[in-house]
Protein backbone atom coordinates (compact mmCIF):
# COMPACT_ATOMS: atom_id res chain seq x y z
CA UNK A 1 0.00 0.00 0.00
CA UNK A 2 2.89 2.59 1.00
CA UNK A 3 4.23 1.76 -2.64
CA UNK A 4 1.38 2.41 -4.46
CA UNK A 5 1.19 5.97 -2.64
CA UNK A 6 4.70 6.34 -3.44
CA UNK A 7 3.78 6.27 -6.82
CA UNK A 8 0.66 8.36 -6.55
CA UNK A 9 3.22 11.42 -4.78
CA UNK A 10 5.92 10.66 -7.78
CA UNK A 11 2.98 11.25 -10.21
CA UNK A 12 1.55 13.74 -8.40
CA UNK A 13 5.13 15.81 -8.24
CA UNK A 14 5.62 15.32 -12.18
CA UNK A 15 2.50 16.69 -13.12
CA UNK A 16 3.38 19.98 -10.71
CA UNK A 17 6.75 20.05 -11.76
CA UNK A 18 6.00 20.07 -15.62
CA UNK A 19 3.74 22.84 -16.77
CA UNK A 20 4.29 25.08 -19.67
CA UNK A 21 2.92 28.15 -21.46
CA UNK A 22 0.10 27.34 -24.07
CA UNK A 23 1.51 29.38 -27.16
CA UNK A 24 -2.19 30.16 -28.35
CA UNK A 25 -3.62 31.21 -25.32
CA UNK A 26 -0.63 32.15 -22.83
CA UNK A 27 -1.86 30.00 -19.90
CA UNK A 28 -0.37 27.71 -17.97
CA UNK A 29 -1.16 23.69 -18.90
CA UNK A 30 0.35 20.64 -18.24
CA UNK A 31 1.76 18.42 -21.23
CA UNK A 32 -0.82 15.69 -22.23
CA UNK A 33 1.77 13.14 -22.38
CA UNK A 34 2.74 13.79 -18.78
CA UNK A 35 -0.85 13.12 -18.16
CA UNK A 36 -0.89 10.07 -19.94
CA UNK A 37 2.05 8.94 -17.99
CA UNK A 38 1.42 9.37 -14.67
CA UNK A 39 -2.13 7.72 -15.44
CA UNK A 40 -0.78 5.17 -17.18
CA UNK A 41 1.96 5.13 -13.99
CA UNK A 42 -1.21 4.54 -11.31
CA UNK A 43 -2.98 2.78 -13.56
CA UNK A 44 0.25 0.50 -13.75
CA UNK A 45 0.86 0.29 -9.94
CA UNK A 46 -2.41 -0.99 -9.18
CA UNK A 47 -2.27 -3.87 -11.46
CA UNK A 48 1.02 -4.69 -10.22
CA UNK A 49 -0.46 -5.07 -6.69
CA UNK A 50 -3.11 -6.65 -7.61
CA UNK A 51 -1.29 -9.27 -9.67
CA UNK A 52 1.88 -10.28 -7.62
CA UNK A 53 2.31 -12.37 -4.82
CA UNK A 54 2.64 -10.69 -0.96
CA UNK A 55 6.58 -11.42 -1.16
CA UNK A 56 6.97 -9.69 -4.81
CA UNK A 57 4.21 -7.36 -4.48
CA UNK A 58 6.29 -4.15 -3.67
CA UNK A 59 8.33 -4.80 -7.05
CA UNK A 60 5.18 -5.60 -9.18
CA UNK A 61 4.10 -1.92 -8.10
CA UNK A 62 7.26 -0.71 -9.41
CA UNK A 63 7.16 -2.79 -12.50
CA UNK A 64 3.66 -1.86 -13.25
CA UNK A 65 3.96 1.82 -12.30
CA UNK A 66 7.00 1.80 -14.78
CA UNK A 67 5.10 0.01 -17.75
CA UNK A 68 1.94 1.52 -17.54
CA UNK A 69 3.72 4.87 -17.43
CA UNK A 70 5.60 4.30 -20.63
CA UNK A 71 1.75 2.67 -22.59
CA UNK A 72 0.64 6.61 -21.15
CA UNK A 73 3.44 8.70 -21.83
CA UNK A 74 3.14 6.68 -25.73
CA UNK A 75 -0.48 7.42 -26.46
CA UNK A 76 0.00 11.06 -24.84
CA UNK A 77 3.03 11.96 -26.55
CA UNK A 78 1.07 10.42 -30.07
CA UNK A 79 -1.42 13.14 -29.43
CA UNK A 80 0.33 15.78 -28.82
CA UNK A 81 2.30 15.54 -32.41
CA UNK A 82 -1.05 15.28 -33.90
CA UNK A 83 -2.44 18.19 -32.32
CA UNK A 84 0.47 20.07 -33.08
CA UNK A 85 0.52 19.70 -36.67
CA UNK A 86 -3.20 20.38 -37.09
CA UNK A 87 -3.26 23.50 -34.88
CA UNK A 88 -0.27 24.52 -37.71
CA UNK A 89 -2.10 23.34 -40.71
CA UNK A 90 -5.44 24.69 -39.53
CA UNK A 91 -4.61 28.37 -38.43
CA UNK A 92 -6.30 30.68 -39.67
CA UNK A 93 -8.90 28.28 -41.60
CA UNK A 94 -11.80 29.39 -38.92
CA UNK A 95 -11.77 26.03 -37.17
CA UNK A 96 -11.19 25.47 -33.33
CA UNK A 97 -8.61 22.74 -32.15
CA UNK A 98 -9.60 22.12 -28.66
CA UNK A 99 -7.73 19.32 -26.63
CA UNK A 100 -9.40 17.13 -23.92
CA UNK A 101 -7.05 14.90 -22.48
CA UNK A 102 -6.14 12.08 -25.05
CA UNK A 103 -9.16 13.40 -27.46
CA UNK A 104 -8.85 15.97 -29.98
CA UNK A 105 -12.48 18.26 -31.20
CA UNK A 106 -12.25 20.01 -34.42
CA UNK A 107 -14.92 22.59 -34.41
CA UNK A 108 -15.97 23.51 -37.69
CA UNK A 109 -18.91 26.36 -37.75
CA UNK A 110 -21.48 25.72 -40.61
CA UNK A 111 -20.77 29.39 -41.97
CA UNK A 112 -17.42 28.25 -43.42
CA UNK A 113 -18.22 24.60 -43.89
CA UNK A 114 -22.14 24.73 -45.82
CA UNK A 115 -24.26 26.58 -47.54
CA UNK A 116 -27.56 27.26 -45.12
CA UNK A 117 -30.06 24.66 -45.15
CA UNK A 118 -27.24 22.39 -47.14
CA UNK A 119 -25.47 19.18 -46.59
CA UNK A 120 -22.79 19.92 -49.70
CA UNK A 121 -19.20 20.54 -48.50
CA UNK A 122 -18.27 24.03 -49.76
CA UNK A 123 -15.84 24.17 -52.03
CA UNK A 124 -13.74 26.61 -50.82
CA UNK A 125 -13.48 24.38 -47.63
CA UNK A 126 -12.21 21.43 -49.96
CA UNK A 127 -8.53 22.66 -49.03
CA UNK A 128 -9.11 23.01 -44.80
CA UNK A 129 -10.55 19.73 -45.20
CA UNK A 130 -7.37 17.98 -47.43
CA UNK A 131 -5.18 19.63 -44.39
CA UNK A 132 -7.08 17.40 -42.09
CA UNK A 133 -6.76 14.17 -44.63
CA UNK A 134 -2.86 14.36 -44.33
CA UNK A 135 -2.72 14.68 -40.71
CA UNK A 136 -5.19 11.75 -39.48
CA UNK A 137 -3.52 9.91 -42.53
CA UNK A 138 -0.04 10.20 -41.05
CA UNK A 139 -1.38 9.59 -37.46
CA UNK A 140 -3.30 6.47 -38.54
CA UNK A 141 -3.86 4.66 -34.87
CA UNK A 142 -6.79 7.32 -34.09
CA UNK A 143 -10.26 6.70 -34.46
CA UNK A 144 -12.20 9.72 -36.62
CA UNK A 145 -15.92 10.39 -35.35
CA UNK A 146 -18.02 13.12 -37.58
CA UNK A 147 -20.43 14.72 -35.45
CA UNK A 148 -23.29 17.39 -37.22
CA UNK A 149 -25.11 19.61 -35.01
CA UNK A 150 -27.66 21.95 -35.83
CA UNK A 151 -29.33 25.67 -34.54
CA UNK A 152 -33.10 25.31 -33.13
CA UNK A 153 -34.66 26.80 -36.39
CA UNK A 154 -37.44 24.50 -38.00
CA UNK A 155 -38.71 20.82 -36.58
CA UNK A 156 -36.63 18.56 -34.86
CA UNK A 157 -37.34 16.07 -37.29
CA UNK A 158 -35.79 18.37 -39.79
CA UNK A 159 -32.54 19.27 -38.16
CA UNK A 160 -31.97 15.99 -37.60
CA UNK A 161 -31.96 14.70 -40.95
CA UNK A 162 -29.87 17.54 -41.73
CA UNK A 163 -27.07 17.05 -38.75
CA UNK A 164 -26.60 13.52 -40.09
CA UNK A 165 -26.33 14.47 -43.95
CA UNK A 166 -23.83 16.70 -43.08
CA UNK A 167 -21.90 14.48 -40.87
CA UNK A 168 -22.19 12.27 -43.66
CA UNK A 169 -20.83 14.58 -46.04
CA UNK A 170 -17.46 14.95 -44.20
CA UNK A 171 -17.07 11.87 -43.38
CA UNK A 172 -17.72 10.94 -47.05
CA UNK A 173 -15.16 13.71 -48.08
CA UNK A 174 -12.48 12.01 -45.65
CA UNK A 175 -12.93 8.67 -47.36
CA UNK A 176 -12.65 10.18 -50.93
CA UNK A 177 -9.10 11.46 -50.23
CA UNK A 178 -7.93 7.81 -48.61
CA UNK A 179 -9.04 7.87 -45.26
CA UNK A 180 -9.61 4.32 -43.84
CA UNK A 181 -13.03 3.49 -44.02
CA UNK A 182 -13.16 1.88 -40.84
CA UNK A 183 -11.34 4.62 -38.84
CA UNK A 184 -14.58 6.55 -39.28
CA UNK A 185 -17.85 6.85 -37.66
CA UNK A 186 -20.84 9.47 -38.14
CA UNK A 187 -23.59 10.73 -35.88
CA UNK A 188 -26.23 13.65 -36.15
CA UNK A 189 -27.33 15.33 -33.30
CA UNK A 190 -29.38 17.81 -34.29
CA UNK A 191 -29.90 20.87 -31.88
CA UNK A 192 -29.71 18.96 -28.86
CA UNK A 193 -25.93 20.28 -27.95
CA UNK A 194 -25.68 24.06 -28.71
CA UNK A 195 -22.34 25.84 -27.80
CA UNK A 196 -23.76 29.02 -27.84
CA UNK A 197 -27.31 31.13 -27.53
CA UNK A 198 -30.20 30.26 -30.19
CA UNK A 199 -31.50 33.67 -29.34
CA UNK A 200 -28.93 35.64 -31.57
CA UNK A 201 -28.05 34.75 -35.56
CA UNK A 202 -24.29 35.25 -34.36
CA UNK A 203 -25.17 31.61 -31.68
CA UNK A 204 -27.14 29.90 -33.75
CA UNK A 205 -24.34 30.56 -36.72
CA UNK A 206 -21.87 28.66 -34.11
CA UNK A 207 -24.38 26.01 -33.33
CA UNK A 208 -24.84 24.94 -36.83
CA UNK A 209 -21.80 23.25 -37.06
CA UNK A 210 -19.72 19.90 -37.71
CA UNK A 211 -16.82 18.50 -34.98
CA UNK A 212 -14.20 16.15 -35.61
CA UNK A 213 -13.22 14.19 -32.95
CA UNK A 214 -9.77 12.26 -32.78
CA UNK A 215 -9.11 9.85 -30.12
CA UNK A 216 -6.58 7.21 -29.46
CA UNK A 217 -7.70 3.71 -30.92
CA UNK A 218 -7.99 1.21 -28.39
Amino acid sequence: MKKTLMAVALSTTMISGCATQDAYTGEQQTSKTVIGSVIGAVAGAATGAATSSKGDREKGIMIGAASGGLLGAGIGQYMDRQEAQLRQRLEGTGVRVKRDGNKIELIMPGNITFDVDRSNIRTSFHDVLDSVVLVVKEFDQTAIAVGGHTDNTGSFEYNQQLSEKRAQSVAQYLLNQGVAQGRVHTSGYGPRFPIASNDTEQGRQQNRRVEIDLMPME
